[in-house]
């Protein structure tokens, strides 16, 4: 079982481990601050260093209850201390891109009352599709403005955890279309955008809306009779 320290605190940027098994060059261990991909955000990458060796984090994968760093070179032998360090630039812009994310979805759904279908993102890079019959590019550009409104409102961002059946007598907090929450999470990890959005969600993000920075609405899709995309990017 590998200890999630990225869900706590999504400003680590390095920290230290014990390796807890090998399998080929992946090595499993016992904490991390590396994202694993899923939920549409991509794995974090960065280095894993040891006392006789150093290899870049190229993937990383959760199966069960344990975390997989796949390494771009010869992996340390099982019960080696190990030190990692994220790429730094590349999650804070993944942070950043996802807090966009939950905007857009806090607004859209507070204005139009409509349910996620779909999403993904890269940094700065992201689209998301919702549960709309039209989109026109009025409305794209209004949707523009008003999720820029809410970074310029400096909302703090905040994560908790609670008990899946206090979870889910919150109205709302599972905005996709299809509820992702297997039964076996029996702790639901929540963030809010205080004043604006409420999901459960298993990612990282920012601590307050303003340092997602300027969001530009670049695109809008329709995937179907009723689902509709916009896509997003976020300055440098």
């Amino acid at each position: 079982m590998t200890e999630l320290l990225y869900q706590t605190d999504s400003y680590l940027k390095e920290f230290e481990a014990r390796v807890t098994a090998v399998d080929g060059n992946r090595v499993a261990l016992d904490r991390t601050v590396f994202y694993p991909a899923g939920g549409g955000q991509p794995s974090d990458t960065g280095t894993l260093s040891w006392n006789k060796g150093q290899a870049q984090v190229i993937e990383v994968r959760k199966e069960g209850d344990t975390v997989w760093h796949t390494l771009g070179g010869e992996p340390p032998p099982a019960g080696s201390l190990v030190k990692g360090v994220l790429d730094w630039e590349r999650r804070y812009q993944l942070m950043r891109t996802h807090t966009a994310l939950h905007i857009l979805c806090g607004v859209i759904w507070r204005d139009y009352g409509a349910l996620v279908t779909g999403g993904n993102m890269e940094p700065l890079k992201a689209r998301m599709d919702f549960e709309l019959e039209h989109m026109t590019t009025d409305f794209a550009e209004e949707v523009e403005r008003k999720i820029n409104k809410e970074v310029a409102a400096a909302r703090p961002v905040k994560v908790s955890f609670l008990p899946r059946e206090a979870a889910f007598q919150i109205p709302d907090l599972i905005r996709t279309k299809i509820n992702l929450l297997p039964p076996a999470i029996q702790q639901v990890r929540v963030v809010e955008i205080e004043g604006l959005d409420l999901q459960a969600d298993g990612g990282t993000h920012v601590a307050n809306t303003k340092e997602v920075g300027h969001i530009r609405v670049v695109g809008h899709t329709s995937k179907g009779r009723i689902n509709k995309r916009l896509r997003i990017e976020l300055d440098e």
